[in-house]
């Protein structure tokens, strides 16, 4: 038997597993099975938490599609209150420095790749204000903050049918790694509404890397100045940048039971 952790960051959800003195052979297969709401124990993302030789642990990331993907900022929050203390995390987006705040974690996400091979995009182009578009949705913003994002700013977020534009978006061609899908509207003086198509996993609650990207993509937009509050369904999350700096993201983390399975049945 094995014991995980249920946790969330603003609804955004994990099976958390510390592999430090067990290793867990993890396969895109095992991971969709334990990701399974139905047959399985159900989340957005596991969490792989192992050793590493260059900070206090490692994290491994899997969608609920069975996809490993580079970074999760929601999860990154949680590994403070899983852990129990601050932590250097080893990702496959680099190092993260998480520290746990009242209700939540503070983590410095480092600094954001905004040249079109960095996104990637399929050829060159200005990340700024994209000369391609979806539909009736103006020229996004392309940011990496470990992982792809593309980001829309709109001006009724409610109108947009996001079921149909995230999946169409999520693999266009354009996007050879495939990329996240941010719906953004600024709601007041540095205040974003958003909702993110999560690549590999759909609609979610929350998602700190998109909170991030768009952020970013504001600031460079002149939209919004110094902190900004990201308004996602699950909840606020806080992020801070500014041109040459790292992004910092503030925000909540949960952790919901532990519990044990038999990952050999996965």
């Amino acid at each position: 038997m094995g014991r995980f952790s249920k946790m969330h960051g603003l609804g955004n959800d994990f099976v958390v597993i510390d592999a430090r003195e067990t290793a867990l052979d993890m396969t895109a297969t095992r991971a969709m099975a334990i990701a399974d709401r139905h047959a399985g124990i159900g989340c957005d993302q596991l969490i792989l938490i192992g050793n590493s030789d260059r900070a206090d642990v490692s994290m491994r990331i899997f969608n609920s599609d069975g996809s490993e993907v580079e970074a999760c900022g929601n999860a990154t929050r949680c590994v403070p209150l899983f852990v129990g203390r601050d932590v250097l995390i080893e990702t496959k987006a680099g190092l993260l420095d998480a520290k746990a705040v009242d209700g939540g974690a503070s983590v410095d996400m480092g600094e954001p790749r905004l040249e079109w091979d960095a996104i990637p995009l399929s050829y060159a182009m200005d990340t700024l204000t994209m000369p391609v578009s979806w539909e009736e949705l103006p020229a996004p913003v392309a940011v990496n903050v470990g992982n792809p994002h593309v980001i829309f700013f709109v001006d009724d977020l409610d109108g947009v049918n996001f079921d149909r534009l995230g999946p169409l978006i999520e693999h266009d061609p354009l996007f050879p790694a495939r990329v996240n899908v941010n719906f953004a509207q600024i709601i007041g003086e540095n205040h974003i509404r958003l909702v993110v198509w999560e690549r590999g996993a759909g609609l979610t609650r929350a998602c700190g890397t998109g909170a991030c990207a768009t952020a970013v993509a504001a600031v460079r937009r002149k939209l919004v100045s110094g902190p900004t509050t990201v308004s996602l369904p699950g909840g606020d999350l806080v992020i801070d940048w500014a041109p040459g700096g790292h992004i910092m993201m503030t925000g909540p983390a949960t952790h919901v039971f532990d519990g044990e399975a038999d990952w050999a049945r996965f």
